[in-house]
């Protein structure tokens, strides 16, 4: 197998453990809720800590991926993968589990910051668009994955206890280990995005900051609406949950193809036909009932499908002296975004079902208000993105115009 292929699939198996540990978590926190007397308060922080961990990593691993190399950090990703899961096999308290979940998102993260700009430096242009969307696919892919393992192995399928579940997390990350370690990775390709102060430099620029208000915005598109589907989607007469995976699995085929996405439409239109795609996914959500609550989760899937990998590669591709360090603390600004809008949202939530309730709502009404003002409400995210995208559209569309000109005498 060719070195660069090697470096991929590793990434890949990477990103896979990233959503295993994403979505089998989540399918075993009722019973270790259960088996160690936890609260949902004490189980939300477990919960956070993954988050936390995560753009810690990341810009951590942006800082130093060019002197230390992204071999290095992943062998960091492997250490701290594989003591999270054995520590939350082998917990027995509350502290172990924070704990063991912080490690797991500071691997997590480490993936991102190592592998994002591994790929940008091995393949150019349209190609390393490609090969980003594929790499990016495993996360919903592994989440799509991760959910029938857990429903498989878990109370409802076989009845094996939650501690199997987690075993399976160490599959892919001793495979991706395996693939690293016995793989030598790509230089740095230019002098500037080696060098820290020349990565500083061009993120002090007006198009990266524009892009880095971007991401906010793209991230809670895509993860503001799956965070809360259970809750606005309830009272829909549709099931939450095969809401998820058809979202989820669509957004898993449609990176697949976002190579050839990004030859047809580039990556600035792409960016802005998705921002169009998810607001109007959004809007339907809003509005739909029974059946049409699965049309609109395709129209939302396709819509945010392609915001988070042709987003590091528009950095990569534009920016690219911004190096490893501009491609994570891009991602990092996605996952912040994430976390800062989770209880602004759960605030939404609250205000509306009030507002419902001083309306003389109740019950399956109450919470159809409930989920549907709220996901209104949301459609201001993509809806913004309509407009700074047009705005990039131009905006690169003018700047390629004037590097094609010839330069006067």
């Amino acid at each position: 197998m060719k070195n660069d292929l090697k470096l991929f699939y590793g990434s890949c198996f990477a990103l896979i453990t990233t959503a295993f540990s994403f979505s089998i978590r989540a399918g075993i926190l009722p019973e270790l809720g259960a088996e160690l007397d936890l609260n949902a308060a004490q189980l939300g922080f477990i919960n956070s800590m993954w988050f936390f961990g995560f753009p810690i990593s990341m810009v951590i691993g942006g800082l130093i991926y060019h002197s230390v190399g992204g071999k290095a950090i992943m062998q960091f990703a492997f250490v701290a993968h594989a003591l999270g899961i054995l520590l939350t096999i082998f917990a027995g308290s509350y502290e172990i589990l924070l704990v063991s979940t912080l490690l797991i998102g500071l691997g997590n993260g480490c993936t991102e910051a190592a592998c994002n700009p591994m790929i940008a430096e091995t393949w150019e242009g349209e190609k390393m668009s490609k090969m980003l969307n594929r790499f990016h696919m495993w996360f919903p892919g592994g989440i799509v994955l991760g959910s029938l393992i857990s429903q498989a192995m878990g109370p409802n399928g076989m009845g094996l206890p939650w501690q199997a579940q987690i075993w399976v997390i160490l599959v892919p990350t001793v495979i991706y280990a395996y693939l690293f370690w016995t793989t030598s990775w790509p230089k740095a390709q230019t002098e500037a995005a080696a060098s820290v102060t020349g990565n500083l430099k061009a993120m002090l620029t007006p198009l990266f900051l524009f892009m880095l208000g971007c991401m906010a915005l793209t991230a809670i598109s895509e993860f503001g609406p799956q965070q809360w589907v259970e809750l606005t989607l309830a009272e829909s007469g549709a099931q939450p949950m095969i809401i998820l995976a058809l979202v989820t699995g669509l957004m898993a085929v449609a990176r697949y193809f976002g190579g050839e996405a990004v030859h047809r439409f580039n990556t600035t239109g792409v960016l802005l036909g998705s921002a169009i795609l998810a607001t109007i996914g959004i809007f339907l959500f809003s509005i739909a009932t029974g059946p049409m609550a699965y049309v609109a989760a395709i129209v939302y899937a396709l819509g945010i499908a392609y915001f988070w990998p042709n987003m590091i590669g528009f950095i990569a591709e534009y920016i690219p002296d911004s190096g490893a360090l501009g491609m994570s603390i891009v991602g990092a600004m996605g996952m912040f975004s994430s976390a800062i809008f989770q209880p602004i949202i759960g605030g939404w939530i609250d205000g509306n079902r009030a507002e419902g309730t001083a309306n003389g709502l109740e019950g399956s009404a109450l919470e159809l208000y409930t989920g549907q003002e709220t996901l209104g409400t949301m459609i201001m995210f993509p809806l913004i993105l309509i407009g700074l995208f047009t705005l990039l559209f131009f905006w690169m569309r003018n700047r390629q115009k004037q590097e094609s000109e010839p330069v006067s005498a």
